[in-house]
């Protein structure tokens, strides 16, 4: 790093558009000066995050559990730290392989010519992180940026105020700011942030608001990754055991109290099953979550503003007819602590808010069916999930869904996991977004794919140059031009 390159003062906690734009500046001159880093260096530079991941482990638990209120500390260590960390490993073992030049090949005419494609860093990539999953969210695009050889800023959201003070600090011991840094700060800040002259901009959140991020990036074409949401739906088939299901929706659904975007959003049975259902799904529930007020590793919802638009959608259901179970083992009441128990609505139409709107809390809304094809018609005729979720044993079966609908993944026979899965690429397709990143796809996505063509001395083109009507024509009209 240069050690000339200008420090930029700051006032904790307050950044000005001014702030931004210097902040950005001082990581583009900071990359320009040194554009290529080393596999090493990379490598070098995980393991430093890596370092400061474990560090800091206990204080992102508790700062993230203070933004919710109730964050279970297991679900934070065991679904973002400890699936950052596996994340670093695959990306230390294989970036060396992924940075390799390309051999192309070169056409006849082209020929003693040599092609291939360089993979460089893209320059200064801006992330900005959503509210529930603060750390996976903000250091998983980070790990693509760093193994990609890029410099990083990092926008926090303003509902994750406590988590964004401990990663600042302990990203800023990792890091000189002009490779890596963290804004805080909501508001104006987020707006200026998304209108930064990025090399290439990932944002994570709400289908609406990614719209206005891609809206703001347009304004300077930086290209954009969206890593939106959706109604991930999940369909059973007749065949497949109810209480195998019931306990892979439950974990599924309550993790982070269903505060997850590929949690599974609503669910189709077969007609005559959600009785059966209900009772297994019940019983899984009671067994992880026997009570809800006091229970740490039960999740509040992180804000009132979220907490009351579930309720909403609740009150909006009873309204239109909808009959909502509430699994409250102990009949609890915890709204003084935004806690929702688990709650399943049966009898909903398609014109319930719960229908309508991506859920993101512990509501599982069941429709029946007949047929599979009623099923598939009706995800067909909504906008494409980032997930789509089928149980059923026979592959012939499950080829049929997945190969007659869209989605971001399709899992067979399990939920949420894939996430975690170091050599799947993760992100939407259509409404549910754009891009992808995790796995290869992370390091290709944020590099640039340069093309390279080298000619030797000799100049093969020199020979079917006009006039065209040389003996070298009429060989290329009777073998190439047919």
């Amino acid at each position: 790093m240069n050690s000339h390159t200008k420090t930029i003062s700051m006032t904790p906690h307050f950044f000005d558009g001014q702030y931004l734009n210097e902040l950005l500046a001082q990581q583009k001159h900071a990359y320009l000066n040194y554009p290529l880093p080393t596999a090493k260096e990379r490598i070098d530079r995980l393991a430093r995050l890596k370092r400061i991941l474990v560090k800091y482990q206990d204080q992102f638990a508790e700062a993230i559990n203070q933004d919710y209120g109730n964050r279970s500390i297991g679900e934070t260590k065991i679904g973002e730290l400890l699936t950052c960390l596996e994340h670093i490993k695959y990306y230390s073992k294989n970036l060396t392989r992924w940075m390799k030049p390309s051999k192309r090949h070169v056409g006849i005419i082209h020929q003693p010519a040599k092609a291939w494609v360089q993979y460089q860093p893209l320059g200064v990539i801006g992330i900005i992180a959503p509210w529930n999953y603060p750390l996976l969210l903000s250091i998983g695009p980070l790990i693509c940026a760093l193994a990609a050889g890029n410099h990083a800023m990092i926008k926090i959201s303003s509902a994750s105020a406590a988590f964004g003070e401990v990663l600042e600090k302990a990203l800023a011991e990792a890091f000189p700011k002009e490779l890596v840094a963290v804004v805080n700060g909501g508001g104006v800040i987020s707006d200026a942030f998304c209108r930064l002259a990025f090399d290439k901009m990932i944002f994570t959140g709400s289908t609406a608001v990614g719209k206005t991020v891609m809206a703001a990036a347009a304004e300077n074409l930086v290209p954009v990754i969206l890593e939106l949401g959706g109604k991930s739906p999940v369909l059973v088939h007749p065949s497949i055991d109810l209480r195998d299901v019931a306990q892979r929706i439950a974990v599924g659904k309550l993790w982070n109290a269903g505060q997850t975007c590929v949690a599974p959003d609503y669910m189709f049975l077969p007609r005559g099953k959600t009785a059966e259902f209900i009772d297994h799904f019940k019983a899984c529930v009671e067994s992880m979550y026997p009570d809800i007020t006091h229970n740490q590793d039960y999740t509040s919802i992180v804000n009132d503003k979220q907490y009351n638009r579930l309720q909403g959608y609740l009150d909006d259901a009873r309204e239109q007819g909808a009959h909502v179970i509430e699994i409250n083992p102990r009949h609890e009441n915890s709204a003084d602590l935004r806690k929702i128990a688990p709650t399943i609505v049966t009898n909903v139409t398609p014109s319930m808010q719960i229908m309508q709107h991506e859920i993101f809390g512990p509501l599982l809304p069941i429709m029946e069916y007949d047929q599979i094809d009623e099923v598939i018609d009706f995800i067909n005729s909504r906008p494409r999930p980032l997930a789509l979720y089928y149980f059923d044993f026979d592959q012939a079966r499950a080829d049929y869904v997945a190969q007659r609908t869209h989605s971001g993944h399709f899992g067979q026979n399990t939920v949420l996991t894939h996430v975690a899965q170091d050599d799947l690429p993760f992100g939407g397709v259509g409404a549910s977004g754009m891009g992808k990143y995790h796995g290869p796809e992370g390091f290709f996505s944020l590099s640039h794919e340069r093309s390279v063509m080298s000619n030797p001395k000799l100049y093969s083109l020199k020979y079917i140059l006009p006039p065209f009507n040389k003996p070298i024509h009429k060989l290329i009209s009777k073998t190439l031009l047919r």
